[in-house]
């Protein structure tokens, strides 16, 4: 008996510290990739403020990482952030235009979505047009964006 009930805690014992878990269904991680595309869109143009990367990387997971292969990027958090600084003080972040990122794209995975997304361009009438379309893997914990990895 006793063993019958060690095996029976050991099988549903996973399922109950799952059931407790935050989790981000499909809509959520949606809300989350179209905050992240619209929310960094404000350090890349002219006059953004090292404010604006900080309220950009509050939103993000404690423990995100963000990862660009193709730019030897494998950053923590801290190192994102010092990243962004780095490139705001060399004058980098000059658009002029309206931005704005738009998921194009998206399938769901556990956990994860891939996203093919484009920042694209207001034109003076407000209509947007679609720039260079880029790829990247988006992870979630505790309903937040804990991953980032970019394939362009």
């Amino acid at each position: 008996m006793k063993t019958l009930l060690t095996l029976a805690t050991l099988i549903f014992l996973p399922f109950l510290s799952n059931a407790q878990e935050v989790t981000c269904n499909d809509d959520c991680k949606t809300d989350l990739i179209e905050s992240y595309l619209n929310d960094i869109v404000k350090i890349f143009v002219l006059g953004s403020k090292v404010d604006d990367i900080d309220t950009f990387l509050s939103q993000l997971h404690n423990d995100i990482k963000y990862e660009h292969k193709e730019y030897d990027a494998d950053f923590t958090k801290l190192k994102w952030r010092k990243a962004f600084i780095r490139q705001h003080e060399k004058g980098f972040y000059q658009e002029q235009r309206r931005m704005q990122g738009k998921i194009l794209n998206i399938i769901y995975g556990k956990n994860h979505a891939a996203v093919e997304y484009s920042y694209g361009f207001l034109d003076k009438d407000g209509h947007w047009k679609k720039d260079h379309v880029k790829f990247a893997l988006f992870g979630f914990k505790e309903s937040k964006i804990s991953l980032v990895r970019e394939y362009w």
